[in-house]
C-alpha cells in the first residue's frame, strides 16, 4: 500500500484512489459477529480466500473473514512487503506453506482455496486474474478490471473458459443508494429516463494525496484518471440506463493547477523545508503530519507509513525522503485533474458526468435524473427524492441498509461490505446472479471509458459500433 519511504517503487498491495479508507488502523480488532443479521443473502459453507496484494483493499476485504468466520476463511496471503504479508499471516493464523513473496508462486499451485480476491496496483491485474482463472478460483478483482482493452477481454475470456464467478469491485452497483435508483427508475416513478447528471467531487486534498504524490499520478506507471478513479461512475450511469446501449460519447478534461507554472515562488521542493507551507492548502504537513499529532494513523497518513511504524518520527522521515513529501508543483503526475464525459444512449437519452478535484467533499456524489413524468435526486448517502410533475410535491425514499456494518468494511457508504458479502454468498451457493459487476457488465462499462479517453484525447465524438 502506497509507495515506499525512500523512493518510488510501486508494491503490490493496492491502496484505494476511491472515496477513502474506513477510519480503522490495522486489522479490526472489533467483535468477531456469527450472523449479519438482516443478511439477504444465504451462506450455507465457509468459503476459503487467497489475498493477493496485501494492501488497504486487500486488508478491507479480509474484515469480513473476522466479522462472520463461518462464512469466510483467509487461508493465503501473497505480498512482496514482509510487513504487510506478515500483519495478514498473523491475523489470520495461515499456515507458513500459503504464505507467498509472489502470486505466480501461488498460482503454481493446485488450487487450495474456493476464491482469489485480486488487489494488486492497477497494471499488475490482468496476470493474476487469467492465471488464477486457470486454476479453477473464482475472483474478486478490484476496479479497474486491467489498464487495456485487451487485457480486459483476456480476463473475461479466461473466466468464461473456466466457468469462473469474476466479480470486478465496481462497490457503487451495490451500494443502497445505487440500488433504491435503479429500484425507482425500473417502477417508472419518473417515466422515461431522458437525462442523468452525475457529478463525482474528488476532493481537493484526496486528489493530491492519490493523483499528484500517489500511486495513480502518472498514466505510465497506473492509469489514466477516469479509468482508476471514475469507472465506477460510468458503471453505475450505464446501470441505471438499464438495457439502452451507448451510441455516442464525448469528453474534455485536462490537468489545471498541479503543475510546475503554478509553484509559488519561493516554494521548496519539498513541504517540510519549505518556508511559504503555511499558505498553502496541499501541504503534506496539513495533509498527514497534523493528523499524526492528533493520534490519527488511518488512511491516508497509513500509506505515508507504509512500513507499519505508525509514530512521528517514522512519518518525518517518510515525508523528508518519500513521494508524499513532495511539493504538488514539482512532482511527475500527468492524469487530469478535471473531465467531463457526455454519453448519448438509444433514443436520445443522454448523460453527463462530471469528475473534479478541487472540492470540499470527498465522494459524495450528487446525482440528478431527469424523466417524462419526474426528477429524481440524490446526494451521498441519501435519501432519495422524487419530485412528481403531475401532484407537484417531492417524496423522500430512504435506501434500506444492513443493520449492521462491519467498521473495517464502511468505505464508500459501507459498500464495501455489500460487495463481499455478495460475492461471498455467490461462491457459497454456486449463484452468479448474486453479482452485479460481473464479467459481461464490467467490460461493457470499462469500454465507454476507454471510448471516453480517447474522446478526450482525440479530441472528437467517438459513434460507438455494437460492442457485444
Amino acid at each position: 500500500m502506497g509507495n515506499s519511504a525512500g523512493g518510488t517503487t510501486r508494491n503490490l498491495g493496492k491502496g484505494s484512489p476511491g472515496c477513502g479508507e474506513p477510519k480503522t488502523d490495522g486489522v479490526d480488532t472489533g467483535p468477531r459477529v456469527q450472523d449479519p443479521g438482516e443478511d439477504p443473502y444465504v451462506v450455507s459453507r465457509q468459503v476459503t480466500v487467497l489475498i493477493v496484494g496485501a494492501g488497504s483493499r486487500g486488508k478491507c476485504y479480509s474484515f469480513y473473514a473476522q466479522y462472520f468466520p463461518t462464512y469466510m476463511k483467509v487461508v493465503g496471503v501473497a505480498d512482496p512487503r514482509d510487513f504487510a504479508r506478515k500483519h495478514l499471516q498473523e491475523a489470520f493464523h495461515i499456515d507458513s506453506d500459503n504464505v507467498f513473496e509472489d502470486w505466480k508462486t501461488a498460482a503454481e499451485r493446485e488450487r487450495f482455496a474456493d476464491a482469489v480476491i485480486i488487489a494488486t496496483p492497477d497494471s499488475l491485474h490482468k496476470a493474476p486474474a487469467v492465471a488464477f482463472a486457470h486454476r479453477g478460483y473464482h475472483i474478486l478483482l478490484e476496479k479497474p478490471m486491467a489498464v487495456t482493452v485487451e487485457d480486459c477481454k483476456e480476463i473475461v475470456q479466461a473466466c468464461k473458459t473456466n466457468n469462473i464467478i469474476l466479480a470486478v469491485c465496481h462497490v457503487l452497483r451495490y451500494h443502497p443508494v445505487s440500488l433504491k435508483i435503479k429500484e425507482l427508475l425500473d417502477s417508472g416513478i419518473i417515466g422515461d429516463i431522458c437525462h442523468i447528471q452525475h457529478q463525482e467531487p474528488i476532493g481537493f486534498w484526496h486528489f493530491a494525496h492519490s493523483f499528484v504524490r500517489g500511486n495513480w499520478r502518472n498514466e505510465a506507471e497506473s492509469s489514466f484518471s477516469l479509468l482508476a478513479k471514475s469507472c465506477h461512475d460510468i458503471d453505475v450511469i450505464n446501470f441505471w440506463m438499464g438495457g439502452k446501449r451507448c451510441v455516442k460519447i464525448s469528453s474534455f478534461g485536462s490537468l489545471s493547477h498541479f503543475t510546475k507554472e503554478h509553484k509559488p515562488a519561493g516554494a521548496a521542493a519539498r513541504c517540510l523545508d519549505c518556508s511559504v507551507e503555511g499558505t498553502c492548502p496541499y501541504s503534506a504537513k496539513k495533509i498527514y503530519l497534523e493528523q499524526a499529532e492528533n493520534g490519527y494513523f488511518g488512511w491516508p497518513v497509513s500509506v505515508v507509513c507504509s512500513n507499519g511504524q505508525k509514530d512521528i518520527e517514522s512519518l518525518t522521515e517518510a515525508l523528508r525522503h518519500g513521494p508524499y513529501g513532495r511539493c504538488v508543483y514539482e512532482c511527475d503526475n500527468d492524469v487530469v485533474s478535471n473531465q467531463v464525459v457526455n454519453l448519448e444512449y438509444e433514443g436520445g437519452v443522454t448523460a453527463a458526468f462530471t469528475m473534479v478535484a478541487f472540492t470540499k467533499k470527498l465522494g459524495v456524489r450528487r446525482t440528478t435524473i431527469s424523466g417524462t413524468k419526474g426528477e429524481l435526486f440524490c446526494e451521498g448517502s441519501g435519501p432519495v427524492e422524487v419530485y412528481d410533475f403531475l401532484q407537484r410535491k417531492t417524496t423522500a425514499f430512504t435506501p434500506k441498509k444492513a443493520a449492521f456494518v462491519p467498521m473495517g468494511l464502511g468505505a464508500h457508504g459501507g459498500a464495501d461490505f455489500y460487495l463481499i458479502q455478495s460475492f461471498i454468498s455467490a461462491v457459497a451457493e454456486n449463484k452468479p446472479s448474486l453479482i452485479k459487476s460481473g464479467a459481461e457488465e464490467t467490460l461493457n462499462s470499462h469500454l465507454l471509458v476507454f471510448e471516453a479517453e480517447r474522446s478526450r484525447k482525440e479530441s472528437k465524438v467517438v459513434i460507438l459500433q455494437d460492442m457485444e
